[in-house]
Order: structure tokens, then C-alpha cells, then sequence
């Protein structure tokens, strides 16, 4: 594929996988629509880039499907003053896209490998409200701040506590629970001080995050 073949293989994949998704976020749809997904992708993976599939990464992990990741987006309610956390740094396709729509992103990932190559890839485009931090946060992340949106890019089987109080108040945490092939994408909404309204948006299925454990679930 050349540039204008990616192009609209872009604008392909978010009038005909994404919108049909129910993703109807202008924000999250321009987004995608100008961000080459392409450049983040595997260089043996790269024509696959927007088609309807999960692609493999290293370390047994992968990148969601182009529908989950923009559903992601639309449940988190991002504005460009949002301050965002993401577990997981991954391919850092999905880092370019918060960093797109928010203030800043602090991207979590244990393996630094993934930052490195995923930091490069961010700069090369121009992004650079981001911070990454080698670290590990399957049972949730042990700093004393709070966040606007928090995305976790692994399957939990129960949601850690401390990640819902990491939640500014009005804030949005998408995450994706179960177990095996029964998985179902949630978010979080923290409307008040000691109030978190959970939804379930859909069922689907990731590879665990790494070093997750099941811990005390969280009641809401």
C-alpha cells in the first residue's frame, strides 16, 4: 500500500467498521480519521493496519481491534483538558490518540521496550504531552493522583479498588473484565466523591494484563 492507499484504508475502517460501531464522537472520529494507524503497527503486520482484527505484539501482547479502541475513546468523554491515565503503553497507538484528545497522558507499561519504540513514534508525528513510566500497575496504580480518564489496555478478572479511586470526580475509567472468551468492556463513572456508576458496553475479549491478579473486587 502507498500513502494514499492507507489513506483510504483509514477513512474505510471509520466510516465502515467504527461508525457502525455506534461510535459517533466527532472528536474520536477526526481522531482516527488523521492519525496514521500505520506507523504504530508491526512493520510485518502493517497492511493490516485498519483491517477488523487484533494485532499481534510482543511479549504475547496485541492491539485492539480499531472498534474497541475507538469505543474506548467515545465511553471516556476526553476533553482537551483531560488528564489521562493509560495502562498499558502497547504499540502507543492508542497513547497518540488520548494524547490527541486530552491535556497529557501518563502512559504505564512494565516493559520498557514498548515505551522506547512507542515514544519514538509519538515525536515523529509531533506528540508530545505524554509522560512514560516503566512500572507495574496490575493491581492498580500507586500514585497519589487523580485523573480525569483511565483506560486499561489489558483484561482484568475483577477491577482493582485502587483504580476506581484514582478517578477525578466526573471522571470515566473504561476496562475490560472476565475471564477466557467471556470478557465484557465496562466504564466507570465516578459522579461524586463515594459514587461510581458502572456500565457494560459490550463483549469482547484481550489478553490479560500482564502480572494481574484477582484482587478484592470493588463495589460500587
Amino acid at each position: 500500500m502507498n500513502d494514499m492507499n492507507y489513506n483510504e484504508a483509514r477513512h474505510n475502517m471509520v466510516e465502515q467498521q467504527i461508525r457502525t460501531w455506534t461510535v459517533l464522537d466527532t472528536r474520536v472520529l477526526d481522531a482516527i480519521e488523521q492519525l496514521p494507524r500505520e506507523n504504530f503497527v508491526p512493520v510485518k503486520y502493517k497492511k493490516m493496519a485498519y483491517t477488523d482484527v487484533a494485532i499481534p505484539l510482543e511479549h504475547d501482547q496485541e492491539m485492539m481491534h480499531p472498534k474497541v479502541e475507538a469505543h474506548a475513546l467515545q465511553a471516556l468523554e476526553i476533553t482537551p483538558e483531560s488528564r489521562i491515565l493509560e495502562i498499558g503503553t502497547g504499540s502507543g497507538y492508542l497513547t497518540a490518540l488520548l494524547a490527541t484528545l486530552g491535556a497529557h497522558v501518563d502512559s504505564v507499561d512494565i516493559y520498557s521496550a514498548f515505551q522506547k519504540t512507542a515514544s519514538e513514534k509519538l515525536k515523529n508525528i509531533g506528540i508530545n504531552n505524554f509522560t512514560m513510566i516503566e512500572g507495574d500497575a496490575s493491581n492498580g496504580w500507586g500514585q497519589n493522583d487523580q485523573y480525569d480518564a483511565i483506560v486499561i489496555t489489558g483484561s482484568l478478572t475483577e477491577l482493582p479498588e485502587q483504580f476506581s479511586r484514582s478517578l477525578a470526580i466526573g471522571g470515566h475509567l473504561f476496562a475490560i473484565i472476565g475471564e477466557g472468551k467471556t470478557m465484557q468492556a465496562i466504564t466507570i463513572h465516578r459522579s461524586h466523591g463515594d459514587k461510581w456508576e458502572q456500565q457494560s458496553l459490550f463483549e469482547t475479549a484481550l489478553p490479560i494484563l500482564v502480572n494481574a491478579e484477582k484482587p478484592q473486587s470493588f463495589v460500587f
